[in-house]
């Protein structure tokens, strides 16, 4: 009979690490805090002592659209429209800031241990197990 991942190795190594991985990265993730500096008057990219913000990029953005509603085929609007939403969702995601929340390092060495060592359990069951013994 196969195991885990058609290999020789342990299913129920599979299932325990399976679980512990699941478990720390879930607390892990959990612990991480995500705030955004995106908003109004906010700078989503610095030029010098030029700052560009969110409304100066939805400029191009409407006369891209409105190129491309006069003429769909024109592609000066396909790209004003396009180049601007890309600029914009960079932006957006570029003014995301993480930072973990407080922990003690008993819940960080939980978590790292759970992690980390889950995923070496998960790994480990998808080698293959020598079943020969050395004869006597």
């Amino acid at each position: 009979m196969k195991g885990a991942g058609g290999t020789s190795g342990g299913i129920g190594q599979f299932f325990i690490g399976l679980a512990m991985m699941c478990g720390g990265f879930y607390m892990l993730l959990n612990a991480i805090k995500v705030t955004s500096s995106f908003g109004f008057g906010s700078h989503l990219y610095q030029f010098g002592g030029f700052g560009l913000t969110s409304g100066m990029v939805m400029i191009p953005f409407m006369f891209g659209v409105g190129l491309m509603f006069y003429n769909g085929k024109n592609s000066l609007g396909w790209l004003l429209t396009f180049g601007s939403l890309v600029a914009l969702i960079f932006g957006v995601i570029s003014s995301i800031n993480f930072r973990f929340s407080y922990m003690s390092a008993f819940d960080l060495i939980v978590i790292l241990v759970l992690s980390i060592g889950g995923l070496g359990l998960f790994l480990r069951s998808l080698k293959n197990i020598e079943t020969r013994y050395p004869e006597a």
